[in-house]
């Protein structure tokens, strides 16, 4: 039997029904909003696969074309791998549930997320989200739930709950929220360098807003909830674990607190091997495998880089909690990229490329659910295995490189001019060293490689991390903790948050909070986000003295851009039967034409000439003639009275036998011949569109200026 939960969230109603479909997961659910309603099941394996050592969580969002009432594009008719959207929208989804699943379980979980209906208005993400929340509330699967999930908005200056894709064009911010009754969970999103203050207003708008769907899923348990399992959590013996402690011993700090990754690495590497072949030789092959030495040593490791933070307030490359790494930058290093920036925080550095396009090039995509439908500026990152010095599949981008490019992306579009600057814009960020928060490297040399290429950004964008390590009692209560500006890898893997933070000197642009708790309080954050804008307006000034502004002129390989408006009338002639005119015009210049449905024509070229030829050609296949203007023309016909100049393709006048010379002309082929190439002036248009044109008047006019450039010439001494 099924059962159905309404959600009252201001004027909205979000509808949360189980029991109907999927009833062999171990929990499923519907939640609607409009019309716009998505599938998400839960399902949970029995036992632990043999010698599983690792929680396998696999979150899966796609989306149907079905669900819009529209066919798949491609050839297959049939949706294939996932898109940008489905991996994001998975990624959103997982982060948040994965920490409260218990800590030692390791049987395999799925939730899946399928999108059925779209009605173009209503995002379908937040609703997965609230999803996953419900069909592992219902389910048996133990899980520490329930989580609330929120769109926010802000629209002329007052935040909104879950804004319509009309409303979010009118918004400055773009804040995915998610928290649980009590606490932050996580967020992402951006905004249009929206200040701190307000920034922190919009966490605590998404923390109330996110308390009757909590309410809901509670409800919605009690009525229809499954009981849930008994969770077989892993331990190792307590003797292994004393055995190992005491062999790692004090040579685990030493060795945590060597200068340098790669050192650290080695010597850490170094107390771990000694571990394990104590371990071995006391207790044996039998009992002691790989993986299990691997999990007992990331513990040992996970306490004593704890241990030094909150107890030694000691970091392990030696920096104070609020310190940011040393910075270096360089511009313009690759002549042939259009920009190009190094951009080095400590031992992390990522070189960026910016590559300017037409607007043909920008990122065109399916989007059933609403929303834009193409990408003008695209952000790509890389992470290759040199990065961190391994070996390993060399393969696509994952979705953790997809995850790192969206952030840097968001975080640097609202600071890219876009409808001014009519190029399509391709960052491309390859990860150099790897030693915490790369993304926010990519969003500083993102910016530098940018402004590098002569794209006129508003203000430099930079991002930083901020971590947090934190002690509790044995009732829960939080005791201590210690805010880490500007993390490194192992302070990311071993302490409890990684807090994302990008903007402008005037305020946020993008952001990403991931959690291994099960939340943190506002006001905690609140300190992180303080922590980062100074962090961050620090990074800035370093930028600013390599470059403080964008180049005032684009490198000589960019394509130039120049926009010629014709008549709309005139479109089918400048392209010509089955495309002949401007394909022919293409091949001629080397240019790129685009020609949109109002008439205006935007020509790139690399090449002034070719800009020229391109140019001219289009003005004139498509001009109109004006009175008082002077053209070249091509005699197309003679007559006794006179003779028709061809002025544009298609186009001529009349010049009257007694407009062809300044004296008596007795027959025309005494001045032109058919196919003579003669300057004209226009004298007058009648109402019937007949155009009179005048040689007599444009040699005149061609005198006095030629006349005219000749006196202001230097004279000869």
């Amino acid at each position: 039997m099924s059962e159905k939960i309404t959600i009252h969230l201001g004027s909205q109603q979000i509808h949360i029904e189980t029991g109907k479909l999927a009833k062999q997961a171990d929990g499923a659910v519907t939640v609607q909003l409009g019309e716009t309603i998505v599938l998400v099941a839960a399902v949970g394996a029995t036992k632990p696969r043999p010698g599983q050592e690792w929680f396998p969580l696999t979150v899966d969002y796609r989306e149907k074309a079905a669900a819009a009432g529209r066919f798949p594009g491609g050839y297959f008719k049939r949706e294939g791998r996932p898109t940008e959207k489905e991996i994001l929208t998975s990624r959103m989804i997982d982060r948040p549930i994965r920490p409260l699943f218990p800590k030692g379980w390791f049987n395999e979980v799925q939730v899946q997320s399928i999108l059925l209906s779209a009605d173009g208005e209503n995002d379908p993400d937040i609703l997965s989200l609230i999803g996953a929340s419900a069909a592992l509330m219902v389910s048996d699967i133990p899980w520490d739930g329930p989580l609330g999930a929120v769109r926010v908005g802000r629209v002329k200056g007052q935040f909104v709950a879950n804004p319509t894709h009309a409303q979010m064009t009118e918004s400055d911010l773009d804040l995915v929220y998610v928290g649980s009754a009590t606490e932050l969970v996580m967020f992402e999103g951006s905004a249009r360098e929206i200040t701190e203050s307000d920034f922190n207003a919009a966490l605590k708008f998404g923390q109330e807003s996110c308390q009757p769907i909590i309410a809901a899923q509670k409800e919605l348990a009690a009525k229809a909830g499954r009981p849930k399992r008994q969770a077989v959590i892993s331990e190792t013996p307590a003797e292994i674990v004393a055995e190992a402690k005491a062999v790692a011993g004090t040579r685990i700090v030493t060795a945590l607190l060597t200068p340098g990754k790669l050192e650290r690495e080695a010597a850490v590497q170094e107390v771990g091997d000694a571990v394990g072949k104590a371990l071995v030789e006391k207790f044996g092959a039998d009992r002691i495998s790989e993986g299990l030495v691997k999990e007992l040593f990331y513990q040992i490791q996970k306490e004593s880089v704890r241990r030094l933070m909150l107890e030694e307030n000691k970091r392990l490359d030696g920096r104070a909690f609020d310190q940011v790494r040393e910075i270096y930058c360089e511009v313009g290093m690759l002549p042939r990229a259009h920009g190009s920036a190094v951009f080095q925080r400590g031992e992390t550095q990522v070189m960026v490329l910016t590559t300017l396009g037409t607007t043909e090039e920008s990122q065109e995509f399916d989007a059933y659910t609403g929303g834009a439908q193409e990408k003008q500026l695209i952000l790509h990152y890389n992470f290759p295995n040199f990065s961190v010095g391994e070996t390993g599949r060399i393969m696509g981008p994952g979705r953790r490189e997809i995850g790192h490019g969206a952030l840097a992306e968001r975080s640097i579009e609202p600071m890219v001019p876009l409808k001014e600057f009519q190029y399509a814009v391709r960052v491309t960020c390859e990860i150099m060293e790897s030693n915490g928060s790369t993304s926010m490297a990519s969003v500083c040399g993102g910016s530098l490689a940018l402004m590098d290429a002569g794209v006129p950004m508003v203000r430099p964008v930079a991002g930083i991390s901020i971590g947090l390590c934190t002690a509790f009692n044995e009732e829960g209560k939080l005791e201590k903790y210690r805010l880490l500006t500007d993390i490194i890898g192992w302070e990311d893997a071993f302490a409890d948050m990684d807090c994302k933070i990008a903007g402008t000197e005037k305020g946020i642009t993008g952001f990403q909070l991931d959690l291994k708790l099960g939340g943190v309080s506002h006001e905690i954050m609140a300190e992180a986000v303080e922590r980062a804008r100074v962090a961050r307006l620090s990074i800035l000034e370093s930028m600013k003295a390599t470059l403080s502004v964008p180049r005032t002129e684009l490198s000589k390989y960019a394509p130039r851009i120049e926009t010629v408006k014709i008549n709309p009338d005139k479109i089918g002639a400048l392209i010509g039967p089955g495309g002949k005119n401007i394909k022919r015009l293409v091949d001629e210049s080397g240019c790129e034409i685009n020609i949109e449905d109002d008439g205006t024509v935007k020509i790139y070229s690399v090449s002034a000439e070719g800009m020229k030829m391109a140019k001219e050609a289009i003005q004139g296949m498509t001009g109109e003639i004006e009175v008082g203007k002077l053209y070249r023309g091509k005699v197309v016909t003679v007559k006794e009275f006179g003779c028709f100049v061809e002025v544009f393709p298609g186009r001529d006048g009349l010049v009257h036998i007694s407009e062809l010379a300044n004296f008596r002309v007795k027959q025309v082929e005494d001045i032109v011949k058919l196919g003579d190439e003669i300057w004209v002036k226009c004298l007058g248009i009648d109402e019937k569109g007949r155009v009179r044109l005048s040689r007599k008047a444009a040699m005149e006019e061609r005198d006095k200026e030629m006349a005219q450039e000749q006196a202001e010439k230097p004279q000869e001494k």
